[in-house]
């Protein structure tokens, strides 16, 4: 799949970005895994995105979709063996693909950071948290142990836990979800990273601290102009924090726009189901929720067909036959055959 022109985002600049100029370019970005004596398997399939600096970009879509594939690929941190990398991840001029294991491991954590999703597994359940901040701080910004720590308190209060000099010394199974997921988005603030990656920060918590963690990413946004990824198939996240939205399915991206326009008027038949699914406070009591039928396993091909038309309401004839390519529809990239009418 080649991405027209008109739909790809702005063309990389090299250097130094400024405030217009895309901070992360992704373009055609493909991840293939291969298995002794299987078939390979593309995971993500030709996805472009730009992110600006204090610009969120939310990429949406169910388990399986490719999104957590994207993030790690943009990251380094697939497996050595087993899969191929294509396509490229310009980051301030540079190209991450092409980077040797070392100098990835000099800009994780400096220049780029990510907060993973399950906090229990991510932390070392062995090491007390304040080490695991000072780390980071040692590892890249030359710090001693000892000026070190006061830092990792201040990170720790910045994030919100509270009584944080007591928490450097607690390990990750005394706290709480919610304060280990703050741990770990102090762990990858500790350097001032121009560019964050956020995948599903809020999964598995209750609401109440699912508010304050996305109100806490979208103030750092604001504070520091950091760029910020943020992955989810929780379009409630999206609605009060992304700035653009890239709906995945399959391994490719089937509408991106803005993220008033999406919620107003989803075109893509995916999208719709997506928000169609959501409980909404205003619905009359009693309404039921839309799911979108069958699972992300149902597909066909893209090479020859539109890998939604089998849970698809839309489905023509042609859908089964010719991939649809990401081309505008009024105004937004749209990836299909027989889009959402406006009416509905």
């Amino acid at each position: 799949m080649t991405t027209t022109s008109s739909t790809s985002p702005s063309t990389p600049t090299h250097g130094r970005t400024g405030p217009s100029e895309p901070l992360l370019s992704v373009r055609d970005l493909r991840v293939t895994f291969q298995r002794q004596g299987q078939e390979p398997f593309e995971a993500v399939q030709g996805v472009s995105f730009d992110v600006r600096p204090g610009q969120t970009v939310g990429l949406v879509g169910e388990s399986g979709c490719g999104k957590s594939v994207t993030s790690l690929a943009i990251m380094g941190l697939l497996p050595e063996r087993g899969n191929r990398v294509a396509g490229s991840v310009m980051y301030d001029g540079t190209d991450l693909l092409t980077l040797s294991d070392q100098q990835m491991r000099d800009r994780r954590g400096k220049d780029i950071a990510m907060v993973f999703q399950d906090p229990l597994s991510s932390l070392n359940p062995v090491i007390p948290i304040g080490l695991q901040v000072t780390e980071v701080l040692e590892r890249h910004r030359g710090m001693s142990r000892r000026a070190a720590t006061p830092v990792a308190r201040d990170l720790l209060d910045r994030v919100g836990i509270p009584d944080p000099d007591r928490r450097l010394t607690d390990y990750p199974h005394q706290l709480s979800g919610g304060m280990r997921q703050r741990a770990l988005i102090a762990i990858a603030l500790a350097c001032q990273p121009r560019l964050l990656i956020a995948d599903e920060p809020t999964t598995a918590l209750d609401v109440t601290i699912q508010a304050q963690i996305l109100a806490l990413l979208k103030e750092l946004v604001q504070d520091t102009g950091t760029a910020l990824v943020m992955i989810t198939h929780d379009l409630g996240v999206v609605a009060g924090l992304c700035d653009e939205v890239n709906v995945l399915y399959g391994g490719r991206i089937v509408e991106r726009g803005e993220r008033h326009e999406l919620f107003a008027q989803p075109r893509h038949p995916y999208t719709h189901g997506l928000l169609a699914s959501i409980p909404r406070l205003d619905a009359p009591r009693g309404q039921r929720l839309q799911p979108i039928p069958g699972s992300v396993s149902d597909n066909l091909p893209w090479t020859s067909a539109c890998a939604f038309a089998p849970r698809c309401p839309n489905q023509i004839d042609v859908c089964t036959r010719v991939m649809p390519e990401l081309v505008p529809h009024e105004g937004r990239p749209l990836r299909c055959h027989n889009p959402v009418e406006e009416s509905r």
